[in-house]
């Protein structure tokens, strides 16, 4: 798509803001510079998305100076100073391009990072940076990942995205699925049913394409007729994560018992409808909806759900292994489920919402119904 008319171009004075939160946080923390070296984060911060096998880098400088060390020279990146490493010999991608890139970064910053307090991503940010810089290594991982929480204009849009993708995706599996078709042939016709909706190559996908069973990846069988087909889709869109989920019964005919088990879940979304909005207690919605879904027959023993955006799972986390709240401006996945033998083997359903100033917002409106 031409970036002029194309409304899931990252705007450069997008990444802007979101430096200057970065700068924020450098600021109280009395940092110098930030060195980031995740692909999703340089994304967010500078625009680019690169492929899984390039390792790019960035570095903010407490004035505000964005340098980034590409692969290739990118468009509309919202850096000052961008420079190239090289990723490939004669088109063979390199093995070493972390190494590659972190000279090229380092030669940017030579001589400005020595004595000084640096912010690092702790859990990716190696010693072949860290050891060279001569500098007090300070982890900014965690704030990073909270100012994610809450999404831009220009990632809604690639989330609202995302999610027309596995509306087509779901549409097409009512279409197609039927006693003696094989999962496989499921699997492909909704990755090209997102395929088509996005116009382009999806940059992720997931998660559970199994029938008969709670979730796993497709298989070499055909589905029977009685069983429950669970697809939960996750498909990506330029970087950014869908996460809903819908039931089948194949053949058309759920026994009472599905019907049942079905009726229970889809009272869990009017509670979350009616209890969301900022400043709610995650860990407390999970037990309301534990404490109603356990007093079925069928056994409810999973998480409720959690976030969605550059990563299939982030906060805030619907786990009592975490004590999030909810905060205006973020997309979260809720997805209850009931599982056990009569069932064949289960029910999950699971919508996306967007956490407005006063409740939420549903922006997965398609059908429910087994």
């Amino acid at each position: 798509m031409n970036p002029a008319i194309d409304p899931y171009h990252t705007d450069p004075a997008a990444s802007r803001t979101r430096q200057q939160r970065l700068l924020g946080v450098m600021r109280r923390e009395k940092l110098d510079y930030v060195i980031l070296t995740q692909n999703a984060h340089i994304q967010y911060f500078v625009g680019p998305r690169f492929g899984w096998t390039f390792s790019p880098a960035a570095a903010l400088a407490g004035d505000g100076r964005m340098t980034l060390v590409a692969p290739s020279q990118p468009k509309d990146a919202a850096a000052d100073d961008v420079r190239t490493y090289e990723a490939q010999s004669f088109s063979t991608l390199r093995n070493d391009q972390r190494h590659k890139s972190t000279d090229v970064l380092l030669d940017a910053l030579k001589g400005k990072t020595k004595s000084r307090r640096v912010g690092v991503e702790g859990s990716s940010c190696g010693p072949e940076i860290t050891a060279r810089l001569e500098a007090m290594v300070v982890d900014v991982e965690p704030q990073i990942y909270e100012m994610r929480r809450r999404k831009d204009p220009d990632e809604l849009a690639k989330i609202k995205k995302a999610i027309d993708g596995t509306a087509a995706m779901h549409r097409r599996a009512r279409e197609m699925i039927a006693p003696g078709v094989n999962e496989l042939d499921v699997f492909n016709e909704l990755q090209a049913a997102a395929v088509r909706e996005y116009g382009e190559m999806l940059t992720g996908t997931g998660n559970d394409y199994a029938c008969g069973v709670p979730g796993g990846p497709p298989r070499d069988r055909p589905i029977e007729a009685g069983e429950l087909y669970i697809l939960d889709l996750g498909p990506a869109f330029r970087g950014y994560f869908a996460d809903n989920t819908r039931v089948t019964a194949v053949g058309g005919k759920p026994t009472d018992a599905q019907l049942e088990a079905h009726g229970h879940i889809v009272q869990v979304f009017d509670l979350v409808e009616k209890e969301v909005k900022p400043g709610k207690s995650c860990r407390e919605l999970f037990e309301q909806v534990h404490a109603y879904l356990n007093q079925k027959p069928w056994e409810f023993e999973h998480h409720l759900g959690h976030g969605i955006g550059l990563f299939p799972h982030e906060a805030p986390h619907l786990n009592p292994c975490w004590d999030d709240t909810f905060q205006e401006g973020e997309v979260f996945a809720v997805e209850p489920g009931l599982y056990g033998e009569p069932l064949r083997a289960g029910i999950r359903l699971e919508n996306n919402y967007l956490v407005t100033a006063d409740g939420v917002e549903l922006l997965t409106p398609f059908p429910l119904e087994l």
